[in-house]
């Protein structure tokens, strides 16, 4: 399983942005895809994640303002940024994993991870 994140960039404060993770051909029939996101110094952190049978869950900070999706097609799953905030800054990583639906928050789970990609909110 290879996957690509894709998407980040620079943004001010209240705008959006749509992360993109691109994986090799049959991962979602298989695979929860995760995001999440690390800000120097730190571990990553869980940003949401959506599963092999299409359940969505999104940590408490993004609620309200980020959506996930997926386009089977073309074997990708997004991530909707709306209403930035500068506490959003971080590279966002994307990553897989076949962990029962109660630990999918938990990055010791997944694996697979693509490179990431920086996202930047200015205040």
């Amino acid at each position: 399983v290879q996957l690509q994140a894709s998407g980040g960039g620079l943004v001010q404060a209240g705008g959006s942005l749509t992360l993109s993770c691109a994986a090799s051909g049959g991962v979602f029939r298989r695979y929860t895809v995760g995001w999440f996101r690390q800000t120097p110094g730190n571990e990553r952190e869980f940003v949401g994640c959506f599963s092999w049978d299409g359940k969505t869950k999104l940590a408490d900070p993004v609620k309200g303002r980020f959506t996930i999706s997926r386009d089977s097609a073309k074997n990708t799953v997004y991530l909707q940024m709306n209403s930035l905030k500068p506490e959003d800054t971080a590279v966002y990583y994307c990553a897989v994993t076949t962990v029962v639906w109660g630990r999918v928050t938990e990055e010791e789970y997944y694996r697979n991870w693509g490179q990431g990609t920086l996202v930047t909110v200015s205040s």
